[in-house]
């Protein structure tokens, strides 16, 4: 059986403590979820993601500040310069001065407002895709999980073949020792448990390696001693398709990640129609400095600085004419970005719908194989029980004894098969039914 995504209601955070739980104790479902969201890569980049997208907003509503800014300078000349008389002599000179300013943004053509809107709206876009990370994690944990489990049920199965096998040998050795069968039989019986070995062999080897896929899901560091705990097996109600399809729409993380993007899409265009606008600011600053003359007396350099102290305010306003028509591609560009996102967001929501038909279809299927099946199981049980008691009286030969254990390991394993079937597919639509 493969196994599919299916909802179990266990999301935490990447910072959240990681279970004590170790590779020498049996994990349980919540557990290996836990675990796995704490270790998995893609959910520590979206984290990364979510951390960048709170700093853009905090990058936004920094741009609301006035600028400071402070500066000196020193400097030498040597050689000709020009002299007071406007003449030109052969002098050295040095010259130091400060300078202090403020810039305070008036009007911004409202990009200042329109940059943090967009920055909001793309932190609950990448705040949803980091949700819908975990979930991913989370449907794949469990799904393993369940092939685990369907891989040691099968393992099972092919033990109780090799058993009913081997006791059939027993049988047949007994029945030669007293002369009542050919060899021939008592061969036949070898090769059937020799192959039911190589079964729970494969069997086995299976069980082994769907744990080790586990294992490595959750990035555990080796699976030894590594083991889970069993979950219910008990049927639950089916859920009508176009009522989880309803409640998904409205909860949903991959569904509100691509709400979210569109939402920012628009106002990332509303954003670049900023450069349309004029920008208004305020400067004010103060300065002075001090120049000096070698091999003729100056000033001291306290009075040069009260003497050449200076205050400036002003308004600076820039008006956009014509910018090579930078705002305009820019514009366009957004727009493009806008589409490419309401494609997506279709997209996520078509696929979304047909995975919850497809899990529902398939629920009812599974539930009606799993009931079937499990009848199947019984009466094939009961026709080999009714077949060993002729065939240990003569009433029945070995290969009708053989057609009936055939038809019982069949019809148990898929019985297994089909149980896991309807877990998988009825907690598919727990997990898109759910509210957070």
């Amino acid at each position: 059986m493969k196994a599919k995504p299916l909802y179990i209601s266990a999301i935490i955070a990447l910072s959240a403590i990681i279970p004590t739980e170790t590779s020498a104790q049996i994990w349980s479902l919540d557990s290996c979820i836990n675990y796995a969201i704490s270790h998995n890569i893609n959910v520590r980049t979206r984290a990364l993601d979510r951390m960048s997208a709170e700093l853009d907003v905090t990058e936004a509503k920094d741009r609301f500040l006035p600028e400071l800014n402070a500066g000196v300078s020193q400097s030498f000349n040597f050689g000709r310069g020009l002299t007071s008389e406007n003449t030109y002599a052969n002098r050295n000179t040095s010259q130091f001065g400060w300078n202090v300013g403020v810039s305070v943004p008036l009007f911004q053509g409202l990009s200042a407002v329109r940059r943090l809107n967009y920055s909001r709206a793309n932190l609950l876009a990448i705040t949803e895709q980091y949700e819908a990370a975990k979930d991913d994690v989370t449907l794949n944990v469990i799904s393993q999980y369940l092939q685990v489990l369907y891989c040691a049920e099968i393992y099972n199965v092919a033990q109780e073949q090799l058993k009913l096998s081997q006791t059939e040998l027993q049988r047949r050795k007994i029945l030669l020792d007293a002369g009542k069968i050919p060899e021939l039989d008592l061969i036949q019986a070898q090769s059937q448990v020799a192959q039911d070995e190589l079964a729970a062999v494969n069997a086995h080897n299976d069980h082994t390696l769907a744990l080790l896929d586990l294992s490595q899901l959750l990035q555990l560091p080796d699976m030894e001693g590594f083991d889970i705990l069993p979950v219910s097996d008990s049927e639950m109600p089916l859920l009508s398709a176009e009522q989880v399809y309803d409640n998904a729409l409205q909860h949903n993380h991959s569904v509100l990640a691509s709400q979210h993007a569109l939402t920012a899409a628009d106002k990332n265009i509303t954003l670049a129609k900023s450069g349309y606008l004029p920008r208004l600011s305020f400067n004010a600053g103060l300065s002075s400095s001090y120049y000096k003359l070698y091999g003729e007396p100056n000033p001291p350099f306290h009075r040069q600085m009260r003497d050449n102290f200076n205050k400036s305010l002003g308004f600076t306003l820039s008006i956009p004419i014509f910018d090579a028509f930078t705002t305009r591609n820019s514009v366009r560009k957004a727009k493009v970005q806008r589409l490419n996102a309401e494609l997506q967001l279709d997209d996520t929501r078509t696929r979304l719908y047909k995975s919850i038909n497809q899990a529902y279809y398939q629920a009812v299927a599974a539930n009606k194989k799993r009931q079937s099946s499990a009848v199947a199981r019984e009466a094939t049980y009961a026709a080999l029980q009714a077949m060993q008691e002729k065939y240990n009286y003569g009433k029945a030969n070995a290969t009708e004894y053989d057609q009936a254990k055939t038809d019982y390991i069949r019809a148990a394993s898929e019985a297994v098969q089909a149980k896991y079937e309807s877990i998988l597919r009825t907690r598919i639509l727990e997990f898109y039914n759910r509210t957070y």
